[in-house]
């Protein structure tokens, strides 16, 4: 699946997902589900390569909290495109949690959300048929926001006011 980033832009895919511990590669940055990290994660903290883990929209994100330092990307599900439970799950790992890492979303995810995906803190998405110039156009549609988000855009009030601000 291509993977696209917050600007539009194709990415090469640097991560490999495994389903289970025996077929963990070595040295290469790898995405386990969230179960399998967590009966696992003291025989993983000596690992020399980045890790992270697939969470699944109906799991806590509470779940993960305290391995987050552990973690390099966590990877979101939108099982259907009317499930915006994911949207929520990012919000929680940016703003209540702190997660700098990777968060990605994949499944039923459509150029038309591309804009709320990365307010919510998404920073690339794994499509299907889109275009990497169509997801960048739907990136750009939307220019001037009006409340605070996880992506760290200034909404427009707070830049009107921003100029007295400084006088």
């Amino acid at each position: 699946m291509p993977l696209i980033d917050r600007t539009g832009a194709r990415l090469t895919d640097p991560w490999v997902e495994v389903e289970t511990l025996d077929a963990l590669p070595d040295g290469q940055a790898t995405i386990l589900p969230a179960e399998v990290f967590q009966e696992n994660r003291h025989a993983l903290e000596g690992r020399n390569a980045a890790l992270g883990v697939r969470l699944k929209n109906d799991q806590p994100v509470a779940d993960i909290a305290d391995d987050l330092p552990k973690l390099d990307a966590v990877v979101l599900e939108f099982p259907a495109f009317k499930d915006g439970r994911a949207y929520s799950q990012a919000r929680l790992l940016r703003q209540r949690y702190g997660f700098t890492g990777e968060i990605r979303a994949t499944g039923d995810v459509l150029q038309d959300q591309a804009i709320f995906l990365v307010r919510c803190g998404f920073d690339c998405f794994e499509v299907d048929d889109q275009t990497a110039e169509a997801w960048q156009r739907a990136l750009q549609r939307i220019s001037v926001v009006y409340q605070k988000a996880a992506d760290g855009t200034q909404p427009a009030p707070w830049r009107r006011h921003a100029p007295r601000a400084a006088e």
